[in-house]
């Protein structure tokens, strides 16, 4: 089973070291990655002039214990810079209405580390899970007709990736998602026969052919705000963790009849996350090679 966060439920994962080389191009020729109704995969052309309108809620309440260390994981560095403020800076270029920082472990450090004028803070006292750590959110939240969310240890997704799933999800909800060679551990995208997405199903789950899916879940959304609130209260959390799930919300807009789309980054490397010192090192190499 994957750890939490960036992995299992949440969706990606930190890849196999030997993936990081190949970035998309392996996972585009994979078979997975067939034609979809509802996927993008474009280049925006001229996207400085395509008006996005959205909140962000950055997801940074983690505590990281398998870094073995007292900084809160958000605040580890590279490139010399926390990784939240790398998520942060990408936010920015979006200019959001509401830029939303969910802090809990390391409460006052994360914010005195990042405290900026265009931050809004919200506190998951309890990390009960994605579903919750929004949930503490939405009282802030503005009229943008999107909610985007990131998380506050994927500090490489590049503001390409993130207009790319805004775009998709415009007139419903959209995901991020990546192909992988091999998806063992991870939130599988189940599809109906004319490519639209029904559900994120957990390996743990996933029957036989769902567990062939190579097309997983990253965590990163773009929610319709106006349905948010109303889905958060929905979720429920009878599962073997006790959480509850941000990604449990597709089923409920497919259950609406409201579009579910995906977007996919350029690179695996796009939605890498944290978890250990080791992974950390990795992003490190990683950032300098793009």
């Amino acid at each position: 089973t994957k750890p939490r966060g960036l992995r299992g439920r949440r969706g990606f994962c930190f890849l196999n070291a030997f993936a990081l080389d190949q970035t998309s191009k392996a996972a585009i020729a994979s078979p997975a990655s067939t034609v979809r109704a509802d996927h993008v995969k474009m280049q925006i052309a001229q996207p400085h002039k395509i008006l996005l309108n959205m909140n962000i809620v950055i997801l940074a309440a983690g505590q990281g214990k398998r870094m073995h260390s007292n900084l809160p994981k958000v605040l580890h560095p590279i490139a010399g810079k926390a990784l939240a403020q790398h998520v942060i800076d990408t936010a920015r270029l979006l200019t959001p209405e509401k830029l939303i920082v969910v802090y809990g472990h390391g409460g006052e450090v994360v914010r005195s580390t990042l405290a900026a004028d265009d931050i809004l803070w919200a506190e998951q006292a309890q990390q009960l899970g994605t579903g919750h750590a929004v949930a503490q959110a939405v009282s802030q939240l503005g009229n943008a007709a999107q909610t985007l969310v990131l998380y506050g240890d994927v500090p490489l997704t590049t503001l390409g990736a993130l207009k790319r799933l805004l775009q998709a999800g415009k007139d419903g909800l959209s995901i991020l998602t990546v192909d992988l060679a091999n998806p063992s551990g991870y939130g599988r995208m189940v599809r109906d026969a004319a490519g639209n997405i029904v559900r994120i199903v957990e390996e743990k789950d996933a029957t036989p052919e769902e567990k062939a899916i190579r097309e997983v879940n990253t965590g990163i959304m773009a929610i319709p705000t106006a349905r948010l609130a109303e889905w958060l209260g929905k979720l429920k959390n009878n599962n073997s963790q006790g959480e509850y799930y941000l990604t449990d919300i597709v089923a409920l807009a497919v259950a609406e009849g409201m579009p579910v789309r995906s977007a996919q980054p350029e690179g695996e490397w796009e939605v890498l996350g944290v978890n250990s010192k080791v992974q950390l090192a990795e992003l490190e190499r990683q950032h300098q090679r793009n």
